[in-house]
């Protein structure tokens, strides 16, 4: 594994292209064939060192199977394995957009101090939308490039903000229900 590559090609593991909407099919019949394969129990007389290999082959497929068969996991690490995203990177959100948050964290602020089963249905009605349609636009996004993942890295910038976006909507979720 190269300095720049800090975790395994989960793709590369399961030979599938790296893309955001990988086969689901390809991805568990992937993860049931490398459960057998290998299984620890079928290396029992075998050497330590293949016992050992066989235990970190058989987790790497865990963890491959958890990350490429979740989508909100999988565009992370797509994000991270592209060198796009960075796990503590401080990314600065469009002014435009946290202006439009402001607004929904005075509200939440608001129902703090005075709690109003209808405003709090409205702001997470409002934070419903604004939520959908990042979806939406990242859904547009994602299929872009899995179409032509080669020509389309000009989409990566696009994807990045919609994937912080997602964070802060997400924080904003919490509070609503918590």
């Amino acid at each position: 594994m190269s300095e720049a590559q800090k975790q395994p090609d989960y793709f590369e593991f399961y030979e599938l292209p790296v893309q955001f909407n990988p086969d689901q099919n390809i991805v568990k019949s992937k993860f049931y064939a490398f459960s057998k394969k290998f299984h620890p129990d079928f290396y029992a007389n075998e050497s330590e060192e293949k016992q050992q290999e066989v235990l970190e082959l058989s987790t790497l497929n865990n963890k491959a199977y958890q990350i490429l068969s979740n989508a909100g996991k999988r565009l992370k690490y797509v994000l991270e394995l592209k060198g796009i995203v960075a796990t503590d990177e401080g990314y600065q959100l469009p002014q435009a957009f946290l202006m439009e948050m402001m607004d929904v964290n005075e509200a939440l602020m608001d129902l703090e101090f005075d709690p109003d089963a209808e405003k709090l249905r409205q702001v997470a009605e409002e934070v419903g939308a604004i939520e959908k349609q990042l979806t939406n636009e990242l859904e547009e996004l994602i299929n872009r490039f899995d179409v032509n993942p080669e020509s389309s890295e000009e989409l990566f910038p696009a994807i990045k903000d919609i994937f912080y976006r997602q964070k802060y909507v997400a924080r904003l979720k919490e509070k609503l229900v918590g």
